[in-house]
């Protein structure tokens, strides 16, 4: 293949926050690629917007999101035939991933399908749990501790064994597992101090405790700031 395929990190939802390289790579490519679950419009684009240029074609790609793997892996196996006819064709296709591309990110997909077929460059993002992190003021990690990045979809039972050699944890992925990500918090002592940042960057934005939130459902881009149960380090 002739063209170029770039993941660009859009960072956590505040348009200041993306680099001078993902605006740079954006006034160069071809096509944007843009996903968001089906029947949602894409918050990476939005964030994007204002360097998106008129000469760029646009691919918007609407995802079934949810258990069904199958229906998943079928909408990526399509995403990447439509990349891979214009990057043989020539094209620089950018594809916009909220955060970082390969945290949690929807380009690691692509990357499987088409890394070793094109040239490749991945523009890293800040990722949400480092600017919720800034925006709290909440120190991560000093000297021996450890910080652990968890989805809060590995169930309370692999949670638990995360925290307990972590001294710091930004849970992310909550949506209705914010209840239990509550209840576990609670009985290892932790909630009290819990952060809950919800839409983090957006017009949206909540910062507030976690043990204030009643709702049995979280925005998917929510995640909780706690401490860990990981042996303390001040060196």
């Amino acid at each position: 293949m002739s063209g170029r395929l770039v993941g660009i990190g859009v960072g956590p939802g505040d348009p200041e926050l993306l680099t001078l390289k993902a605006v740079r790579r954006l006034g160069e490519a071809d096509v944007v690629v843009t996903l968001a679950a089906a029947g949602r419009p894409s918050r990476a684009r939005a964030v994007a917007a204002a360097h998106l240029t008129v000469q760029a074609r646009e691919l918007h790609v609407p995802l079934a999101m949810g258990p069904d793997r199958t229906a998943v892996d079928a909408a990526y196996d399509r995403l990447a035939v439509a990349v891979g006819d214009e990057l043989a064709a020539g094209a620089v296709v950018a594809v916009l991933c909220e955060g970082d591309p390969l945290l949690f990110g929807t380009f690691v997909h692509l990357l499987d399908r088409l890394g070793d077929d094109a040239p490749v460059e991945v523009v890293p993002g800040i990722p949400s749990a480092l600017a919720a992190a800034a925006a709290e003021r909440w120190p991560l990690a000093v000297g021996g501790e450890g910080v652990a990045v968890l989805p809060a979809t590995m169930g309370p039972a692999r949670l638990h064994a995360a925290l307990a050699v972590a001294r710091s944890a930004a849970i992310l992925k909550l949506g209705a597992r914010v209840a239990e990500v509550r209840r576990l918090l609670d009985e290892l002592g932790l909630l009290d101090g819990a952060r809950l940042v919800v839409e983090l960057g957006g017009s949206d934005e909540r910062r507030l405790p976690l043990a204030a939130w009643r709702e049995p459902r979280a925005p998917y881009f929510s995640l909780v700031l706690t401490r860990g149960l990981g042996p303390r380090d001040d060196g």
